[in-house]
């Protein structure tokens, strides 16, 4: 009967309405139940409640769940397993890690496999650079991304009835047909693309990694932003979105400076959150697609959470922020650079391909 009152009442909502409060609200309540719980690096839980929270449809059933979890914990352990080789065969390693970003972010492309090669992705590079300063870090962030995504899912469960979706089914249209010849082509320029912009990341996360974890994150970030951008697009999204998220990063820190507890901390969240899930949702008109102000919410996101760990462990909030926010924007310069340099090779490849069978 609770159930269907608040089916009732919600259906008076518009439906765009309904899902930037459900998913602002799943972000806000997972951040603080993972700060309350004191998880270890509990800043990507509400990263994972807006990744796994934006497409509008029902939360995962708890089957599902576990098989999610399952399939993190497989993924993520490759990168246990090439620590070793890193710190005894460091070139071999390297080459490893190359081929399998590859692999990874070549399967990630294709739609059906996108969580598995994520989850890959970040095993072979954040887990294996965690490695390298510690075996039990590796495993400390192996657990964060467990409890992260299972907090951000039961967040989903409370958070869904009182803002549901409409029982409508809309039939979209085809996809345009694309040969195996297009597809594959598609698909390997991409991978290469998005394996290019992670690896200097990662050779910088290897040089102090408690430090830089958060680099390969944003890289990660930025890598599978770029693999739908073209040339054109990708200074202005990329470099755009990633400043924007520092600036609303910085703004949400002196807000929190004013009161330092966990309630402000979810209060702040709960007024970003609405801000940028309505750009999102395009409730609040924007220019930028829906992908931006994504990469924005992440990137403020991911700068916030080291901040409020340097806070409680007594280090230099400002100068820590600086490096880092530094850092974002020369990866994001860089991504930019290869996107570019890439899609002009991609390019001149196609019509030097084209002029031959035109000769012919």
């Amino acid at each position: 009967m609770l159930t269907n009152l608040m089916i009732r009442r919600s259906q008076s909502t518009p439906l765009a309405a309904r899902r930037v409060l459900r998913l602002s609200f799943c972000i806000a309540l997972s951040l603080a139940i993972a700060y309350g719980l004191a998880i270890p690096l509990p800043f990507i839980t509400p990263i994972f409640a807006f990744i796994l929270g934006m497409k509008p449809s029902p939360p995962m059933k708890p089957k599902a769940l576990l098989m999610l979890l399952l399939l993190v914990v497989i993924t993520t352990s490759v990168g246990l397993a090439l620590i070793p080789i890193l710190l005894h065969y460091p070139v071999t390693g390297i080459l490893i890690i190359t081929v399998g970003l590859f692999f990874s972010n070549y399967i990630t492309v294709i739609a059906e496999k996108v969580l598995v090669g994520t989850f890959l992705t970040v095993g072979i590079t954040l887990i294996s650079a965690a490695g390298v300063a510690s075996f039990s870090l590796a495993v400390v962030v192996i657990q964060s991304l467990a409890f992260g995504i299972a907090i951000a899912v039961i967040c989903q469960w409370f958070v869904y009835p009182w803002f549901p979706e409409d029982k409508v089914t809309t039939d979209l249209p085809p996809p345009s047909p694309e040969s195996d010849d297009e597809i594959s082509t598609r698909s390997n320029w991409i991978a290469i693309r998005a394996t290019i912009i992670i690896m200097p990341a990662y050779f910088i996360a290897l040089t102090n990694p408690s430090m830089y974890l958060a680099v390969i994150m944003k890289s990660v970030s930025l890598s599978q932003q770029g693999s739908s951008l073209h040339a054109r697009d990708a200074g202005r999204e990329l470099l755009g979105s990633t400043f924007i998220g520092g600036c609303f990063a910085i703004l949400f820190w002196f807000m929190l400076d004013l009161v330092t507890t966990l309630p402000m901390f979810t209060a702040c969240m709960l007024l970003f959150s609405f801000y940028f899930c309505s750009k999102f949702y395009q409730v609040i008109s924007s220019k930028f697609p829906p992908s931006f102000w994504q990469n924005t919410l992440v990137t403020m996101l991911i700068l916030l959470g080291p901040a409020v760990e340097d806070s409680s462990n007594g280090s230099d909030v400002y100068a820590a922020f600086a490096v880092r926010m530094g850092l974002f924007i020369a990866v994001t310069l860089y991504a930019c650079l290869a996107v570019y340099i890439l899609e002009l090779l991609r390019y001149r490849r196609i019509q030097r391909k084209t002029t031959i069978i035109t000769a012919k």
